[in-house]
């Protein structure tokens, strides 16, 4: 009986263990992707702002804003 008892709880701590470290790759993924939209807006000139949506998907949940005054001649 203590031998279940004890396989039971080392299972427990496995699974609880596994779901911690889960969507940690996806996390830096998402990091990195954000990071390349944020330069590549401050690069024209914007700042990179949430439009409010949450679909794990930076290019959708983000736009840039534009900060600096352009104008077209015409």
């Amino acid at each position: 009986m203590r031998a279940l008892t004890i396989l039971s709880l080392s299972a427990a701590a496995l699974a609880l263990a596994a779901c911690a470290t889960a969507g940690s790759g996806r996390d830096s993924t998402y990091l990195s992707a954000l990071d390349r939209l944020a330069a590549d807006c401050q690069a024209r000139g914007g700042i990179l702002a949430s439009n409010g949506s949450n679909t794990g998907r930076p290019e959708v949940d983000n736009h840039c804003r534009m900060t600096t005054a352009t104008r077209t001649p015409g």
